[in-house]
């Protein structure tokens, strides 16, 4: 247990400011996550979308903070493919 939270204090000491980004992002995924999963017979893309959006974009923000390379780019596709999906749901 004290590993754990050893883990939850140095992620917070290191970078206050992006692990609260974090945070944020860790809430708009789970958010749009469990809308997902309860309307899986009935998708509702434009709810779930926007959640995925904020999430990914705010994670991208702390992943350059952090100056963490791979999450950088793992979240810069997601971003990019959110953007798109957001693109195409409000806009086409």
């Amino acid at each position: 247990m004290k590993k754990i939270i050893n883990f939850w204090r140095e992620s917070y000491t290191s970078h206050p400011t992006a692990f609260w980004i974090e945070m944020i992002s860790a809430l708009c995924v789970m958010t749009g996550s469990a809308i997902l999963t309860y309307t899986v017979l009935a998708p509702r893309p434009d709810i779930f979308v926007p959640f995925y959006f904020v999430g990914s974009t705010t994670s991208l923000v702390a992943a350059v903070m952090r100056k963490a390379a791979w999450i950088v780019v793992l979240t810069t596709w997601f971003s990019a493919m959110n953007a798109i999906a957001l693109f195409q749901l409000f806009i086409l």
